[in-house]
């Protein structure tokens, strides 16, 4: 593979981990003859993680730092190293050594084959079973409601063309849900079988209350994937459903009362039939709105990020969704939420993009 590799090193605390990382990160992809950078983006970090990345970066101008204010999230980490990072191709992995660098070649090895993000498959996960079983539930249920065949969506270890992280937007804690995000817009997803290693140092930053935070996500970029341009699609047909519902209850019970004389004023179901209709008719008016924004958004033109590639007289014009734009550009500046430091003698920062992916869609490699 040619061309410059970045390596995404989102950092919460990870002191005692970083000096090894390094050290394992350099010998891996020396050995494999890649020209590559290191970006660590501190999380907030309280322990001195961010002393220990200095000292990384001195001596050397392949390591760069973004520092933010406070802990903004995995997911704005991942967005602040993305705007920073130089590479034709982008690896993300965690700062807790629980991701081996020495799979980073064989990760990024399907990106040759076309595909424009690789996702990797934790084997064997050094997990406890409060962690564990969980994340078989979540993978599953997003594999299930989302249609995409990957096995395990929220592992740290994924490699990305360089238009995939210059195309999709995370925030929140979307994180989780890159490979959607990805697919939805319409790059190649695969995934691949990667070794996972036992917590040496620091703590698991992750507490019970992300999987409930995870599911509410999931709602999100379904929405954002499947209605974000026709939001009436899904509100006016639940909308226009529960107002059919309550117009055959109301019926039914006109028909009850004024055929059979039944009484009905103390009924549930009178109630019932008259509050399907209000939420139907709320719903159909959510709708609407919702189509009034979208519309608005469509006289700024087509979205551009849909675009693989324009193709002239048999020559391709444009290779990635933003066109020729010097890599970072297409997002807002890191700087203006965070301290960038960089050691002297940093790798140039035009770095071309790579061509995008062969064909959008989603592929499973086992």
């Amino acid at each position: 593979m040619a061309g410059l590799l970045s390596l995404v090193i989102p950092v919460y605390n990870e002191a005692d981990s970083l000096e090894p990382l390094v050290a394992e990160i350099d010998e891996s992809l020396r050995a494999a003859g890649l020209e590559y950078e290191i970006v660590f983006v501190d999380d907030g970090s309280t322990d001195g993680s961010f002393a220990v990345m200095q000292q990384l970066a001195a001596p050397r101008g392949d390591v760069r730092i973004v520092k933010l204010r406070r802990n903004f999230g995995k997911a704005a980490a991942l967005s602040h190293g993305f705007a920073e990072c130089r590479g034709d191709f982008v690896v993300t992995m965690d700062g807790d050594r629980q991701d081996d660098p020495a799979e980073i070649p064989r990760l990024i090895a399907p990106l040759d084959d076309g595909y424009d993000l690789v996702s990797g498959w934790k084997q064997s996960r050094q997990d406890p079973l409060n962690k564990t079983l969980p994340s078989r539930l979540f993978n599953w249920t997003v594999r299930r409601t989302t249609g995409i065949p990957l096995h395990d969506f929220n592992c740290g270890l994924k490699s990305y063309r360089r238009e995939v992280v210059d195309t999709i937007y995370v925030y929140g804690e979307q994180h989780r849900y890159i490979p959607v995000v990805a697919a939805q817009a319409g790059f190649r997803v695969t995934e691949e079988k990667v070794s996972h290693r036992r917590r040496t140092a620091g703590r698991s930053k992750y507490g019970w209350q992300r999987y409930l935070r995870g599911y509410l996500d999931l709602m999100t970029v379904l929405f954002l994937g499947r209605y974000q341009h026709r939001p009436q699609h899904l509100f006016g047909g639940i909308g226009t459903l529960l107002i059919l519902i309550g117009i055959l209850v109301e019926l039914y019970l006109t028909v009850d009362k004024l055929v059979f004389g039944h009484p009905i004023g103390q009924r549930p179901l009178l109630l019932l039939g008259a509050l399907a209709i209000i939420v139907g008719v709320q719903l159909l008016s959510l709708g609407l709105i919702g189509e009034l924004i979208a519309n608005s958004r469509a006289r700024g033109g087509p979205d551009p990020a849909q675009v693989a590639r324009i193709v002239e007289g048999g020559i391709a014009v444009m290779s990635a969704a933003a066109g020729p734009a010097a890599p970072g550009s297409s997002k807002p500046a890191a700087a203006t939420a965070a301290l960038v430091v960089a050691a002297a003698g940093s790798l140039p920062a035009d770095a071309a993009g790579a061509p995008a992916g062969v064909a959008p869609g989603v592929a499973d490699r086992q």
